[in-house]
């Protein structure tokens, strides 16, 4: 039994408004943000958990938000100072911070560079000047460019754009305009994923025109083959790199690694050795309201904590591990989740007959082009009896 990789994700719950696609937990930032609480507060929540490094080092940190960049770089760099007396940083440990180019005030990504961020995530969406009004975003396409430069500036050669598709009445000129004018700025890694209506938010309640499925799919096709021509390597559903430039932090995630989770609303898997023959996974979640965070004491913070179930592990293993292009081995499953390959036969042999999986050689499987398209129901197949109804009625 060994333990798998181990990350940090740092949540930072502030925007400066709340987008009407957007499902994660972030708030309308206060008029004057309490930075110095909120830091403070994060190094407390650490301590719960530190423990759970058992001897790992980090092999990465992400803040995320919300939009982290609201945060000073002096406050970033307290943060990682006081994490790496807690927890080991490895030495080529990747630092990622999450940035609204709205938010970006001149020099400040060298001041993020020597905190210790090495790569940036700059959330573009799109570069269209009527959809960005209409997705509610604070930025024009100009303040992407800028933002840019001055991650470049900084020395931070390593950073990521996201970019969505299947906008309110987006067409695939203007899909694959945004795209050229992503590549146009040479990021190392894009994020390019589908705008989806998630419950709770604006756009559920209030539906904006999307484009019909087959012009959505035909616009991440186009898009696929123009990344592919550049350079990008397609490695997750979502997710395209330059060579040896994927994001470190979310291939952890999706490898089933563990990660701690601190902050308003953050969660975190970690792994424990029960036993010479057992691994115990453990999901963490912490209070999401950020008032109620910092009212709490820090051993308060923590919403729920339990051990995941040996009838879910094969779920919660495959719906990450799945999203990857590559091939998946049967001797990763066993040693993330401790249990036998066999107990995932019958849905392997049911995705096969489908053409949902392909063997690719001894022990190793890989997600078919099929499979990609659906992945949804790729993954439902290793649902715990009885719940695959139940996940289709809901």
């Amino acid at each position: 039994m060994q333990l798998p990789p181990l990350s940090l994700y740092v949540h930072m719950p502030w925007c400066v408004r709340k987008c009407p696609y957007c499902d994660f937990n972030s708030h309308a930032a206060p008029e004057l943000i309490p930075q110095q609480q909120y830091i403070d507060a994060l190094i407390e929540d650490l301590t719960i958990d530190a423990a759970a490094a058992q001897g790992r080092a980090l092999v990465s940190v992400f803040f995320g938000g919300g939009t982290p960049s609201l945060f000073t770089p002096d406050q970033v760099g307290r943060l990682l100072e006081a994490a790496r007396a807690q927890v080991p940083f490895a030495p080529d440990a990747e630092i990622t911070l999450e940035a609204n180019p709205g938010t970006i005030e001149h020099g400040r990504f060298s001041g993020y560079r020597e905190a210790g961020v090495n790569r940036v995530s700059l959330g573009a969406q799109t570069f269209d000047a009527a959809h960005l009004q209409t997705l509610g975003r604070i930025h024009s396409s100009g303040d992407i460019a800028r933002a840019v430069d001055e991650v470049v500036r900084a020395g931070i050669d390593n950073f990521n754009l996201d970019l969505m598709y299947g906008l309110p009445a987006q067409s695939q000129q203007q899909a694959l305009a945004d795209l050229d004018a992503a590549l146009a700025l040479q990021p190392a890694h894009i994020s390019h994923y589908q705008l989806t209506l998630e419950p709770g938010t604006v756009f559920y309640h209030r539906p904006p025109p999307l484009p019909d499925s087959d012009a959505i799919w035909q616009m991440q096709l186009d898009c696929q083959e123009r990344l592919g021509a550049r350079g990008y390597e397609h490695y997750e559903v979502s997710a395209y790199a330059r060579a040896g430039r994927r994001s470190r932090h979310n291939l952890n995630y999706w490898q089933f690694g563990d990660y701690i989770g601190i902050g308003a609303g953050a969660h975190g898997k970690l792994t424990w050795l029960a036993s010479a023959e057992r691994l115990e996974i453990i999901r963490t979640a912490r209070i999401k309201q950020p008032r109620e965070f910092l009212r709490r004491a820090a051993a308060e913070r923590v919403s729920d904590r339990f051990a995941v179930g040996l009838a879910d592990l094969p779920f919660e293993y495959m719906l990450n591990v799945l999203r990857l292009t590559d091939d998946f081995a049967e001797a990763d499953y066993q040693v993330r989740t401790g249990l036998r390959f066999a107990t995932l036969t019958n849905a392997i042999g049911e995705a096969q007959r489908k053409g949902l999986l392909q063997k690719t050689g001894a022990g190793r499987w890989r997600v078919t082009s099929l499979g990609q398209r659906f992945l949804n129901d790729l993954q439902e197949l290793f649902l715990p009896a009885g719940e695959a109804g139940e996940e289709r009625r809901a």
